[in-house]
Formats: C-alpha cells, structure tokens, sequence
C-alpha cells in the first residue's frame, strides 16, 4: 500500500509524543492526560485503513508534532539527547520485533486482551489497562535487545503504576514505529530530509490552530 508522506510525519510525531510522554511519568511522576491518552488510544486501531486513522486529528500528536520540532528545528538548544536515545532504541527493537513472529504474536494477543478489557472499564487510562499493556511490554519487547533505560527520579519510576505508564507508552512507541516503517520511514532517510520533516511537521500543526 502506497502511503503519503504526511502519513508518516504523523507516525514519526506518535514516537517522539510517545517518549515524550515516558519523559514526564519518569521525570514528574505525571502526565498531560489528553495525549497520553491519544498515545495509548494508537494501540487499539488493529484494523485502521490508513494511517491517519490511528492517531485522529493532528491535534492529538500536537505534543509529538512539537517535539519533532524542537528535536529537528535550527535552535539546537531545544535538543534532548535523551528523548533521541529512547527512539533509537525503539527503532532497533522495531526491527529485532520484525524478525520475531512468536514476540508478534504475543503482542497482538496482549493487546487483543487489553482491548476486550477497555470494554468493561471504558478508558484507557483506567489503571487496570495500563497494568495490562504494560505486562504486555514485560512479556514481549522487554525479552528483546537493546532493554530501554529509562531516566528519571527513582521515587517516580519505582512506584509501580508509573512503571505500567512508562511500559505502556513505550508500546505505544514500538506501536507508532512500526508504522513510520511501515510509511516509508528510513533513519537514513532522516539525514536528507529535514527541511522536508519540518515543512510537514508545520503543515500538522498549522491544522491545529
């Protein structure tokens, strides 16, 4: 399937929204709630048919829209070498998950279970979903190479619902990853195209004024 490059800004914008979002639960112990939802929200479109009905309006990736900005823009004071290490990350785990069908398997599975539960607690922010989706991660991407350190206070990232949050969203991130590859999306081809990201990246968030 041909997809278009506004298609995968907005998938690369749901990985940096993602560890964004990671950033603040191990940093504050908490999160802005209207895009960690949206965040999460991308795990239960297991059937979409585009991408654009993954994450919804552009609103909803305004935070990842703004990081990409800050991350690829000209101030490289707005930089967070951090927050580039977790999507490399994710990055190389995308590709170990690829070539691990029974890893795949297991996630859709976890997800499935996660989505039926959604039903009965009607939100994904309900902890028992997020202890779900973050078992899920324990189960599945956490078995593969690189384990994604997370910084942060320790008094944060050892309380365990932050912890679910944390491996929740970082599904999320394994979730938008896939789909930036999915898209087209290249690390190489990131080298190349930074005027083009950045036009686009505008173009989203313009839409949100």
């Amino acid at each position: 399937m041909q997809h278009s490059y506004r298609e995968q800004v907005m998938a690369f914008a749901g990985v940096w929204q993602a560890v964004k979002l990671v950033q603040q639960v191990a940093r504050k112990g908490s999160v802005d709630p209207e895009p960690f939802e949206a965040s999460l929200n991308t795990l239960f479109v297991t059937d979409p048919q585009t991408t654009e009905e993954v994450y919804g309006a552009p609103g909803d990736i305004v935070l990842g829209l703004e990081t990409i900005l800050d991350q690829f823009g000209d101030a490289t004071d707005h930089r967070d070498m951090e927050l580039t290490k977790y999507v490399i990350a994710l990055m190389h785990l995308e590709r170990k998950l690829a070539r691990e069908p029974a890893v795949m398997e297991k996630l859709g599975s976890g997800i499935g279970l996660a989505k039926s539960q959604l039903q009965h607690f009607g939100s994904v922010s309900h902890e028992n979903i997020i202890a779900s989706l973050g078992e899920t991660y324990s189960n599945t991407i956490s078995t593969l190479a690189p384990k994604i350190i997370v910084q942060g206070e320790q008094g944060y990232l050892s309380n365990a619902h932050n912890a679910a949050k944390v491996r929740a969203l970082l599904l999320a991130g394994i979730r938008s990853t896939v789909l930036w590859y999915q898209c087209g999306g290249r690390r190489l081809g990131l080298l190349f195209s930074r005027k083009k990201l950045l036009h686009q990246t505008k173009q989203l968030l313009n839409e949100t004024y």
